[in-house]
């Protein structure tokens, strides 16, 4: 079983900005959204992915990813997704040895930044850069599939202060 163990954190400030080591634009949408998985349909350039990942709680979830067709990707993306799409700039951002993705959502998500770091084991320690927010691993609300559903734009305002 493949198991993705990540943090996922608030970005308070543009500081990241200065280390960006490259960027691409992702186009995501979710064809099922059950209790027990989320199946995504992904777009990042010129590649697509299909994926299924694992609805626990937690930094540790099951996920398994498949490459498919940019054409397949985009049609699935126009014609089975339902919500808005996710649309958002990953920035890999390099810091103290450490890989960051740092997504800056465009569209009905605009305004939303969010640092995740992938580990190797739900202990493993890292340096804390100094952009980073409240950490929002466990907020449901932030998870990718619940922004399509209720993007970032509609929430109160007090929601979206960065913390």
């Amino acid at each position: 079983m493949a198991v993705e163990i990540e943090r996922k954190f608030r970005v308070i400030n543009d500081a990241w900005r200065s280390n960006i080591s490259a960027s691409a634009l992702l186009r995501q949408g979710y064809l099922a959204n059950t209790a027990h998985a989320s199946i995504r349909v992904r777009l990042a350039g010129e590649q697509g992915w299909l994926s299924v990942k694992a609805m626990t709680p937690g930094r540790a979830r099951a996920e398994y990813e498949a490459a498919i067709s940019a054409v397949d990707a985009n049609e699935m993306l126009g014609a089975l997704c339902e919500g808005p799409l996710i649309e958002k700039w990953r920035h890999i951002v390099p810091h103290a040895g450490n890989r960051w993705e740092v997504d800056e959502f465009v569209g009905e998500n605009a305004g939303l930044v969010i640092a995740e770091l992938e580990l190797e084991s739900e202990q493993q320690s890292f340096v804390h850069p100094d952009w980073l927010g409240a950490e929002v691993t466990d907020e449901l609300r932030y998870f990718n599939f619940r922004l399509s559903q209720e993007p970032y734009r509609r929430w109160p305002e007090n929601l979206r202060v960065p913390a």
